[in-house]
């Protein structure tokens, strides 16, 4: 059987000792356990017991040195993985610590695996060598990174126990040996010891992984390969350090005790779950150290408050000086220190206030959009934030909107300007009070201030400026009557000069006056009627007359105002009506009268509607609703023109009278009215003639004027004695188919031009006066029976006594509608007999 031997335990004791010693740490081994187990070990498989009390009563913290198994409060070893044992023997150190004693233990495990079949022996006899099938496991080794040596250092021996049969020689490889790092171990080749040359690093080789064989002389290797394991025990020669060289946190002030500030973290390049690498933070100083704000928790570095006065404005960036420290925080562990920087960030918890308690300022009185005051403010919170920048109110003095402040956004003053002109002779000063607050709203914090609004007062003296008159108020309104004749005074515009507050010394000029109504009187501006005043007048708006006046000091500075006459509404004008209607049979035998009132309301409707008694008799006028009115037939009349004589009065009794013509058609709509020719003997119908209706009305017209002519020169009388003009002869008749306005004709409307050369003849008859050429007369004289006219009806002569009734004796004149009666409808029969004529 192989067996390896341990090397000398007083080595590996000095070592200890020695580490032990350097960290003030007594680590004794309570004792040393062997447990045999299985050669293959499955995961979380029970290994053993051990007695951890014996060791150390109250262990605080249970540590295993090899992770491949794990230890519970009661002793019992796990494997946390599936594991073979590569040799006979395996072992593990269990390390226990009590840290409120500061004590600490350490018992070794040495594991060794059961054989299941005993060795062969290889007896001298043999002739020939066979290699045994057995396993020889070595017994675990570690050694203590920065070892002093001495140097070559024996770490341990390997043997065969063929050798004592045979000369075996001992080889090792691997890592160390014939790997990197090179030449770091060595064996001695006849007695199997190994030996290390040179101190080892733990933090750049963990473990090394050899392996050991053992051959004979003639190259035979009695043994299999022995998989050497050398652990590097860990030295506590790395302190621990910070991960950021510069660490920064921020967090608000006021803010709550307890509030989390951030977490520091460090680094251990010693081996991990140790006591070498198990950290602890403290706080050594803080700049400015009072009063104490902070505080960091041991284990984990959360940095938290411990007061809620952290105040910007007071000290807005805090400096921690902090040490990590390994050793749980041992004083022999090693340590290190860093600077934490924790800055404060602002919150709106400082009302602004002014640096003035009051301010005093003046402007010239009209004066607009000018600056007069600024303000300064002061505000400890963070500046060109909204937690500081200023926002101003007028709280009282601005009631007429004459001032304006805002904010400056570079200074962050108050600017305050008039944007509403000022008047000196109304008030010599104005006394402002101001405010101010923040943009930002106010923070809530328990210890922050109560939010008030600070305030200031602005006096503002208004400076006595020359100015010119003043039109107040801009519009005047007076009040006159509907159809106030022309020639009277009325109350005009009045302005004021501010210095003197009287009118003395104006001049008025009159600028608007659309119907030129009134003349102004330049020094009292007092008002004169040119005419009458009429409320219905196109220019009187809403019962309103506008006239613009400026007024003038001795300078030049002018003002200008408005007078308004407001016309109160008189009952000067009867209600009017559309004098032509239509009746169309086919649709209404009725129609609609609606008249309109120019007066105003109550000098309108309701209406009152009277028929001619005549008229009565033919039409019926039904009232509606005191606006409107219905003309009805009694019965159904002819196609034709008819006038209806109307009556219409207005609620105060005014009355108008109104010749109405109306048309009664056979249509459906009045535009389809169109009455035959033989009934349009009363109707001036709108017509629009052709050539040829003209050229026959040309022609009838000469005839009938050469047939009217023969019949005045044979009916006309010798004995009457009559001094005409020389173209008197031309001027006989008259043709007109304009309706006249039925007014007589006298002498002193219709006379016959005095001529310088009359041709008088008695003994000739007046119808024989005969002139040279046709002229144009518009003003003529009839003489009653100095006419006659051929009818054409009979053969007979008619005259105009004869249908008049008059004698001859009568030497009075006849009215222009007696003419027309006798002359039109001849006219128009000859009218339409040249007409005929030209057709056929």
């Amino acid at each position: 059987m192989a067996v390896a031997s341990a090397a000398p335990g007083s080595i590996f004791c000095k070592q200890l000792l020695f580490s032990l010693l350097v960290l003030i740490l007594l680590c004794d081994a309570c004792q040393k356990i062997s447990l045999r187990v299985p050669s293959h070990l499955q995961a979380e498989t029970l290994v053993g017991k051990v007695n951890l009390e014996e060791c150390l009563k109250s262990a605080s913290l249970i540590l295993s040195s090899d992770p491949t198994f794990r230890i519970l409060e009661d002793g019992s070893i796990y494997t946390t993985h599936d594991l073979i044992l590569s040799s006979e023997r395996k072992s593990f150190s269990i390390f226990l610590s009590d840290r409120q004693r500061q004590e600490q233990k350490t018992i070794e495990v040495v594991l060794s695996a059961r054989e299941n079949k005993a060795p062969k022996k290889r007896h001298a006899k043999d002739t020939a060598l066979k290699r045994s099938k057995r396993r020889w496991g070595p017994i675990p080794c570690s050694l203590m990174e920065n070892s002093l040596g001495p140097f070559p250092q024996h770490i341990q021996q390997i043997q065969s126990d063929t050798a004592q049969n045979y000369t075996i020689f001992y080889s090792i490889s691997g890592p160390g040996v014939d790997k990197e790092p090179y030449n770091l171990f060595y064996i001695e080749r006849d007695t199997g010891d190994i030996f290390c040359t040179r101190s080892i690093d733990r933090e750049q080789y963990q473990q090394f992984a050899l392996y050991g064989y053992a051959t004979t002389a003639d190259g035979y290797a009695p043994e299999y390969p022995l998989p050497l394991i050398i652990k590097i025990e860990d030295d506590n020669d790395n302190a621990p350090y910070f991960e950021n060289k510069l660490t920064v946190f921020t967090v608000p002030e006021n803010c709550r005790t307890g509030t989390s500030v951030g977490q520091v973290t460090a680094i251990d390049l010693d081996e991990p779950d140790t006591l070498h690498t198990r950290l602890k933070y403290k706080i050594l100083q803080q700049i400015p150290d009072h009063p104490k704000h902070f505080s960091v928790h041991p284990d984990t570095g959360v940095i938290t408050t411990t007061t809620p006065l952290l105040d910007r404005e007071k000290c807005d960036i805090y400096q921690l000086i902090m040490e990590v420290r390994d050793m749980g925080g041992q004083p022999f562990g090693l340590f290190n220190t860093g600077t934490i920087t924790i800055s404060l960030e602002d919150e709106n918890d400082n009302s602004p206030f002014f640096t003035e308690t009051s301010y005093v300022t003046e402007v010239e009185e009209n004066r607009i959009d000018v600056e007069i005051l600024r303000m300064k403010v002061q505000d400890q919170d963070l500046p060109n934030t909204a937690h500081s920048r200023a926002v101003y109110t007028i709280l009282q003095g601005n009631e007429n909107g004459n001032f304006k402040i805002s904010t400056d956004p570079n200074t962050n003053e108050g600017v305050l300007c008039v944007v509403k002109p000022l008047n000196y002779e109304v008030n010599r000063q104005v006394i402002l009070q101001v405010g101010v607050v923040n943009e930002a709203q106010f923070s809530k914090a328990a210890n922050s201030q109560t939010p008030t609004m600070c305030t200031t007062t602005v006096t503002v003296k208004i400076k006595d400026r020359d100015e010119g008159p003043e039109c107040h108020p801009p519009v005047k309104v007076i009040q006159s009557e509907d159809g106030f004749p022309a020639g009277q005074e009325l109350l005009g515009y009045k302005a004021l000069d501010p210095e003197t507050r009287s009118s003395e010394g104006l001049r008025y000029k009159k600028l608007g006056d659309e119907d030129n109504w009134f003349e102004i009187n330049e020094e009292t501006g007092d008002l004169r009627t040119v005419k009458v005043l009429d409320r219905e007048s196109k220019f009187v708006k809403n019962n309103q007359y506008n006239i613009s006046v400026v007024a003038m000091d001795a300078v030049g500075r002018s003002c200008t105002g408005t007078l308004v006459v407001s016309l109160t509404d008189k009952n000067d004008h009867p209600p009017q009506i559309n004098k032509e209607v239509t009746i169309c049979q086919n649709n209404e035998d009725f129609a609609v009268l609606a008249p309109v009132d120019p007066d105003g309301p109550e000098n309108g409707p309701p209406f009152q509607f009277l028929l001619d008694n005549s008229a009565s008799k033919i039409w019926v006028l039904e009232e509606k609703d005191g606006k409107t009115a219905i003309l009805r037939q009694r019965q159904n009349l002819d196609y034709n023109n008819y006038f209806v004589p109307i009556k219409i009065k207005d609620r105060h009794g005014l009355v108008a009278t109104h010749v109405l013509s109306v048309r009664v058609c056979d249509c459906s709509v009045s535009s389809e009215c169109n009455l035959p020719a033989k009934n349009l003997r009363d109707v001036r119908p709108n017509v629009i003639l052709g050539r040829w209706a003209i050229l026959a009305m040309v022609l009838g017209s000469v005839l009938l004027l050469c047939v009217l002519f023969t019949c005045f020169c044979v009916t006309a009388k010798r004995t009457v004695k009559k001094c005409f003009p020389e173209d008197i002869a031309q001027q006989n008749l008259i043709v007109s188919n304009t309706e006249g306005p039925g007014e007589e004709v006298t002498e002193a409307n219709i006379r016959l031009p005095i001529q310088t050369s009359n041709i008088c003849d008695t003994s000739m008859s007046a119808g024989t006066v005969g002139g040279q050429g046709i002229k144009t007369q518009q003003s003529f004289e009839m003489v009653k029976g100095g006419y006659t006219l051929d009818s054409n009806k009979g053969g007979g002569h008619q005259t105009l006594e004869s249908i008049k009734g008059v004698g001859q004796g009568d030497t009075g004149r006849y009215t222009y509608t007696d003419w027309q009666s006798f002359t039109q409808p001849r006219l128009g029969e000859e009218s339409i007999r040249g007409h005929t004529l030209i057709k056929n």
